[in-house]
C-alpha cells in the first residue's frame, strides 16, 4: 500500500532495515536517544527474527511533535541496509519519500520507484578504505549511516558524539572509530544531496521529564522498590529481561554494604514449573517472590499455580505476552494469555490479573501485584507484552512515595496468636471472605498442614461436599471482592457523551486514543475505557450499560476479553462488537480505525481512514 508522505519537521516515520546479528541494535539505539536527548518526543520498535543472526530485522522509529507513540507503519524515511528485504522496503516508504541505501553495490533497476528519492552511500568502500577487519567494518557501517542521518534530519551532532563519549569513555580506540565513523556518513551525505530532507529535527523542550525505558526494567524495579526478595525462572523470550533487571538492581541495592552479604536469592530453575513451585514456597514462608515468564511458561506452571489457589499462597507471575500458539513467533507481541491468566490452573479457578499500558504501569503495577498477593492470598499476574516489555518507551519519570509500607495481609504475629485459643487457616472471622495466615516458626500454634488436597475450613482434609463447597465459595468471593482494588478502570467520556463506546486494555491503549482523537477531528465522538485489572469492577459494568454499541479491542485471534466480558458480566453478545489484531505487531492508529470503520458506519457516522 503506498502512502502519500505529507509529514515535515518533527512528525515522520523512520524504518531502518538490517541484518540480525550485525550490531545494528546499538547504533539504532544512539539514534533514539539522540532525538529523545534534542527532546523531541520518540518512540522506537524493534522487530527482530527469533534466531541468533542473519535473518532480516528492522527498526522503526516514529517522531512525533504531539506525543503520540503508538506504531505507525507509514514510513517517510527507510534505511535499506540489507539486500535479502530490499523488495518489501522500499515498497514501504510512502509516496514523495526517501530511501536510505548502500550504493557501494548499486541497487538494481527492479527494486526503482519513480515516485521516490535514491539517497546512495557508499557505506561499505568507506568502511573498507577507513578500518581494518570484516567485523570492525561490518560495525562501523551501522554507526556510518547513523551520520548520513545526522546530516539528512540534521540531528545535533554534539548530542551523538557526547553521547558516543558517555558510552566509551574508557575505550578510546573504539571511540576515535565511531568518531570517525560518524563523519565520514556525515560529510558524505552534507556533500552529495540538499541537507536537511524536508522531514528533519528541531530542538524541543518536550522531554525534560520523561525517560527512556523498557517495560521489563521498569517491572523489575517495581520488585525491588515492592520488596521482593525472591526471583525464580526459567529463561523464555522475551521475559528474561526482567531477571536480567531484577539480578542487576539487586546487585546495586541488595547488597550489605558493610557485610557484603546478598538480601536476595535468585534461581534460575531447571524448567518453569519447578521456578513456580520455589516462587510457591517462599510466599509460603513469607517473603515477597515473583517468576517471569511468557504464555508457554504460564501453561508449564499451571499445576502448581492452582495449588497456590487452593493452598491461599501469596506469588506473583509476570507474562510477557508473545505470538501464539505453541511456540509461535517468540519475538513477536500479542494479547493471547488472558484467559490463560485469568482462569490458568485445572478445576474452578480465578484469578487477579493486572494489565500495564506501558513500562510506567510496569512499574506501578509490579509494586501492586505483591500487595494484592499478600492481601488476597493468591497468585496475582502482570499481563505485560514483548512490545511493551522489550521496547523502549518514552514516559514521565518514575515517582516514589517514601511513605510507602507494604499491605502484607492478614499475618498473624506471635503475640496474636497468643491470644487465640485455637488456629485455624481456613477460617474467615470478620465477613470479609479473608483468613488469617501465619508464617513458618513464628508460633508453634500457628502450625498447619498446607495442602492442595480437599480441605475443610480448618484446613482438615476431607472429601465431603459441604465442607468442599464452604471452601471454594469463600475462596471465589474473595477474588470476586478484588475487583474493587485491582487498579480502576481509564474512562475518557465524550463531552456530549457517546452511544458507542470503546473498550481495551494494555499496549492496544496509545493506537487507541489516536485513533479516537482522529475520529473527533471528523466530528465522531466516541467512550473509551481501559481495563487495567480483573476482576472486573462496578464501572466496567455500568460502561457496558451505558452504550448501545461496544467495540472490544484486543490484540489475540478469538476475542478473549470480549469472551471475559460476557462471562463476567451481565452484557449480552448483541452490544459486544470485536476488533481483533494478531498479527504480531504492535497496534497502530490505522489498524482501529479499520476495524471500527463498519461498526460506526453503521451507526450513520462515515470514518476516513488516512
Amino acid at each position: 500500500m503506498v502512502r502519500n508522505s505529507d509529514h515535515g519537521v518533527n512528525d515522520f516515520g523512520l524504518k531502518i532495515a538490517t541484518v540480525n546479528g550485525t550490531g545494528s541494535a546499538s547504533a539504532n539505539g544512539l539514534l533514539l536517544q539522540a532525538l529523545f536527548r534534542m527532546g523531541i518526543p520518540v518512540s522506537g520498535k524493534n522487530v527482530f527474527p527469533s534466531n541468533i543472526q542473519g535473518l532480516p530485522t528492522w527498526y522503526e522509529i516514529r517522531v512525533n511533535k504531539d506525543g503520540y507513540t503508538a506504531r505507525s507503519p507509514d514510513f517517510q524515511l527507510v534505511v535499506a541496509m540489507n539486500p535479502e528485504s530490499y523488495a518489501r522496503d522500499i515498497e514501504e516508504v510512502a509516496a514523495g519519500g526517501w530511501i536510505v541505501y548502500d550504493n557501494t553495490r548499486e541497487l538494481e533497476h527492479e527494486f526503482r520507484r519513480d515516485d521516490v528519492h535514491f539517497l546512495g552511500l557508499p557505506l561499505a568502500k568507506m568502511c573498507v578504505d577507513s578500518f581494518q577487519g570484516s567485523r570492525t567494518r561490518i560495525l562501523m557501517k551501522n554507526i556510518t549511516y547513523v551520520g548520513a542521518l545526522v546530516a539528512l534530519l540534521d540531528i545535533d551532532m554534539e548530542v551523538v558524539k557526547g553521547m558516543l563519549q558517555e558510552k566509551f569513555a574508557t575505550k578510546q580506540h573504539l571511540m576515535d572509530a565511531n568518531f570517525e565513523a560518524i563523519e565520514l556518513g556525515h560529510d558524505y551525505a552534507k556533500e552529495h544531496y540538499d541537507c536537511p530532507l524536508p522531514i528533519r529535527l528541531e530542538t524541543m523542550d518536550a522531554t525534560k521529564d520523561a525517560v527512556m525505558v523498557t517495560g521489563n526494567a521498569a517491572a523489575a524495579l517495581g520488585c525491588v522498590y515492592a520488596g521482593a526478595t525472591v526471583g525464580a525462572w526459567y529463561p523464555i523470550t522475551p521475559a528474561t529481561s526482567v531477571m536480567d533487571g531484577f539480578t542487576e538492581y539487586c546487585h546495586r541495592f541488595r547488597v550489605d554494604p558493610e557485610t557484603g552479604k546478598h538480601n536476595f536469592c535468585i534461581l534460575q530453575a531447571e524448567d518453569e514449573l519447578a521456578a513456580a513451585g520455589m516462587v510457591i514456597g517462599a510466599g509460603w514462608m513469607g517473603a515477597r517472590a515473583f517468576s517471569p515468564t511468557a504464555g508457554p511458561g504460564i501453561s508449564l506452571m499451571s499445576e502448581f499455580i492452582g495449588l497456590a489457589y487452593y493452598a491461599e499462597v501469596p506469588c506473583v507471575f509476570f507474562d510477557i505476552q508473545r505470538t501464539g500458539p505453541s511456540t509461535g513467533m517468540p519475538t513477536r507481541t500479542q494479547q493471547g494469555d488472558l484467559m490463560l491468566c485469568a482462569y490458568a490452573s485445572h478445576g474452578d479457578t480465578k484469578h487477579i490479573v493486572l494489565f500495564p499500558a506501558d513500562p510506567g504501569e510496569c512499574f506501578e503495577f509490579a509494586v501492586k501485584a505483591f500487595d494484592l498477593a499478600e492481601r488476597f492470598q493468591t497468585p496475582t499476574f502482570v499481563l505485560s507484552d514483548l512490545d511493551i516489555g522489550m521496547n523502549d518507551w518514552m514516559i514521565p519519570k518514575l515517582e516514589w512515595d517514601d511513605s510507602f509500607k507494604p499491605d502484607r495481609g492478614k499475618v498473624l504475629t506471635a503475640d496474636e496468636l497468643d491470644e487465640l485459643e485455637t488456629f485455624y487457616r481456613y477460617v474467615d472471622l470478620d465477613g470479609d471472605h479473608i483468613a488469617s495466615r501465619t508464617l513458618p516458626g513464628v508460633h508453634t500454634k500457628g502450625a498447619y498442614f498446607t495442602r492442595g488436597s480437599g480441605h475443610d475450613k480448618y484446613g482438615r482434609y476431607t472429601e465431603d461436599s459441604d465442607a468442599y463447597l464452604e471452601v471454594m465459595d469463600r475462596i471465589l468471593a474473595k477474588i470476586e471482592s478484588a475487583g474493587d482494588h485491582v487498579p480502576a478502570p481509564e474512562v475518557h467520556t465524550a463531552a456530549d457523551g457517546s452511544r458507542v463506546g470503546i473498550v481495551s486494555l494494555g499496549g492496544c491503549h496509545w493506537a487507541v486514543l489516536e485513533a479516537r482523537d482522529h475520529l473527533a477531528s471528523e466530528g465522531i465522538d466516541v467512550d473509551y475505557l481501559r481495563i487495567r485489572g480483573f476482576p472486573f469492577n462496578a464501572t466496567v459494568e455500568q460502561f457496558l450499560a451505558d452504550h448501545d454499541t461496544v467495540i472490544v479491542i484486543e490484540q489475540n485471534r478469538d476475542g478473549q476479553l470480549r469472551k471475559m466480558l460476557l462471562i463476567e458480566t451481565g452484557c449480552t453478545g448483541d452490544r459486544l462488537e470485536s476488533v481483533c489484531y494478531y498479527g504480531g505487531e504492535p497496534l497502530s492508529k490505522g489498524h482501529v480505525l479499520e476495524g471500527v470503520a463498519p461498526f460506526l458506519e453503521r451507526a450513520h457516522a462515515e470514518v476516513r481512514v488516512p
